[in-house]
């Protein structure tokens, strides 16, 4: 039996929602003029969807999840995004959560970000 993509969203979003990182670090950006909100983990773009034209990364981590947004397939297209993208994020964020420098609270979601990269589904 396979799982319909919008079942998969609706479960991962449910468990980020009750995640003990995630409930502390979630908004919930109401749709704009295009149809589209965005539930953010981190910054202003990690998490499904981002907060649009005008903004920008907040940090590294952040920016890693802006070069996600910008090479993944447009969520109403109906495609999965290509592996490739995934990797890039898991990668960059994997970075963010190995240096010593990066505060430990951004660590902690830049290896919760990494980690869920590795899981998307991908083609």
């Amino acid at each position: 039996m396979s799982t319909s993509r919008p079942h998969v969203i609706a479960t991962t979003l449910l468990a980020l929602a009750t995640s003990g990182f995630a409930a502390s670090a979630q908004e919930i950006i109401p749709p704009g003029p295009n149809g589209r909100g965005a539930i953010l983990i981190y910054g202003n773009f990690c998490g499904p969807g981002n907060r649009g034209p005008g903004y920008t990364p907040i940090d590294a981590l952040d920016r890693a999840c802006a070069h996600h947004d910008v090479c993944s397939a447009d969520p109403m297209s109906g495609t999965l995004t290509a592996c490739a993208c995934n990797r890039r994020l898991e990668v960059e964020a994997g970075v963010v959560a190995r240096d010593p420098r990066t505060p430990a609270q951004t660590r902690e979601a830049a290896r919760f970000i990494a980690d869920f990269a590795a899981a998307l589904p991908c083609q």
